[in-house]
């Protein structure tokens, strides 16, 4: 029997290629890995291929890469969201898309993160670590996490483990969903409104997803309403928070820090104020980004294709399951 085709996106670390589930992914097709972003001189080499594997938002899925997609039937989208697809684009061309929501270990990974920004900012930890480097023997007088607040925004994958850490820093949690009723009752945590929470948190620590209604939720006002001296830290999208507005209440020390990992245009710029301010931890979006969760995104396409070859893949996996109603000879398909 002839395999399909599948060519795997953008995978600079290796880490997709060399991941034990790739033995089973070779064995339902045969699998092309490119270790480079795809130039655009590359972009009929597309043509042959019916499976994509796309790690995350690194490649655009937009109608200029699907027009050279003439055979291209399933992208096996790694990580719980495409903001980076042009979904209307791939369903006129009967393309489907299939999410790895199923993965578990950036539950894990981001919130650990999170706490590096916190025991980072709070205990000076890198400008000590930088100053003893030079020689220096400097004097410093940190806080500690236990008994501050931490307010959560996004009480949900992310979020929850969030707050199981900081019960055991031993902080109080409180947190704000979007939709939610701001209710003090009936739940594992204190749900305050958005604005009490900021006034009220000493770390705030944002695990939205990216929408028309979070998208520069954190704004001049908002930052403003902040705890004097308190700490923002950012893993989810960059876009949530007015990075020109934080810059300015950083650099006049209304609150004392920030830890980002997200930003609203990536790679960060060179110009951007945030990367010559004392007070802020940047990490160039890794929160994700470990040898563990490349291998259980290998694993879960390897599961989705397989279903995919059998006819069984659930359409709750599925971006657009609309596509599929498009009329054209498949090598597999929906439940």
């Amino acid at each position: 029997m002839t395999l399909p085709k599948l060519l795997v996106l953008d995978d600079y670390e290796g880490l997709l290629a060399t991941a034990p589930a790739m033995a089973r992914l070779k064995q339902l097709a045969d699998v092309t890995v490119l270790d480079h972003p795809l130039a655009p001189d590359e972009m009929p080499r597309l043509r042959d291929f019916q499976v994509l594997l796309t790690l995350r938002e690194r490649t655009q899925l937009d109608e200029n890469l699907f027009r050279f997609c003439d055979n291209l039937e399933l992208i096996l989208q790694t990580g719980g969201h495409a903001y980076h697809l042009e979904k209307s684009a791939a369903t006129r061309r009967g393309i489907v898309v299939a999410l790895g929501r199923r993965v578990t270990r950036p539950t894990v990974v981001v919130p650990e993160l999170v706490f590096g920004f916190m025991l980072g900012l709070i205990r000076d930890i890198y400008p000590l670590t930088t100053q003893m480097a030079n020689g220096q023997w400097p004097m410093s007088m940190g806080t500690s996490l236990a008994g501050r607040t931490l307010g959560i925004l996004g009480y949900g994958r992310h979020g929850k483990p969030v707050a199981r850490l900081a019960r055991a820093f031993a902080m109080n949690v409180i947190a704000w969903d979007r939709g939610a009723s701001d209710s003090r009752h009936g739940c594992d945590v204190v749900r305050m409104p958005l604005d009490e929470l900021l006034a009220t948190s000493d770390i705030v620590s944002i695990h939205l997803r990216l929408s028309d209604e979070s998208r520069g939720l954190i704004n001049r006002d908002r930052i403003a309403q902040m705890k004097p001296g308190s700490f923002l830290i950012n893993t989810s999208r960059g876009a949530i928070v007015d990075e020109d507005a934080l810059a300015d209440a950083l650099r006049e020390k209304r609150i004392a820090g920030a830890g980002l990992d997200v930003f609203t245009v990536e790679p960060l710029p060179a110009s951007s104020p945030l990367r010559t301010l004392p007070n802020v931890l940047l990490t160039p979006h890794v929160g994700w980004q470990v040898d563990d969760v490349l291998h259980e995104f290998v694993a879960v396409a390897a599961d989705q294709l397989g279903l995919w070859l059998a006819g069984r893949l659930s359409s709750k996996e599925v971006v657009n399951p609309e596509a599929f109603k498009f009329s054209r000879n498949r090598i597999g398909g929906l439940a």
